[in-house]
C-alpha cells in the first residue's frame, strides 16, 4: 500500500461540494419541520411561518455549511503546513 498525504484542500471547492450536501440535507428535515408546524396551534401563526420555515431550512443549512466548510478548510491548509497534513494509505486495485 502506497501512503499518500492530505497537503492542502480548495476551501472555496470544498464549501461548494458541502454547501450543496447541507443543502440536500435541509431539503430532507424541512418536511419534518413542517409536518410539526401544521400540529401546531393555529392562535400562534404557525401555519404561515411553517411554509416560510420549509423553504428556508434547506438555504439555511446549505450557506452555514458552506461557510462552516470553507473556515474549516482553510484552517486545515494552516495546520497542514505547520505538521505536514494527514496521511493515508491507497491501494490500487484491478478493475
Amino acid at each position: 500500500m502506497a501512503k499518500r498525504r492530505l497537503r492542502r484542500i480548495d476551501p472555496t471547492q470544498a464549501a461548494k461540494v458541502s454547501g450543496i450536501l447541507y443543502g440536500l440535507m435541509g431539503l430532507l428535515f424541512a418536511p419534518i419541520f413542517f409536518l410539526f408546524t401544521l400540529v401546531a396551534p393555529e392562535a400562534s401563526g404557525a401555519g404561515a411561518l411553517g411554509i416560510g420555515f420549509a423553504i428556508a431550512v434547506p438555504l439555511m443549512y446549505a450557506v452555514i455549511g458552506a461557510i462552516g466548510t470553507f473556515i474549516a478548510a482553510a484552517v486545515y491548509n494552516l495546520v497542514a503546513g505547520w505538521v505536514g497534513g494527514i496521511e493515508v494509505e491507497v491501494e490500487d486495485r484491478d478493475s
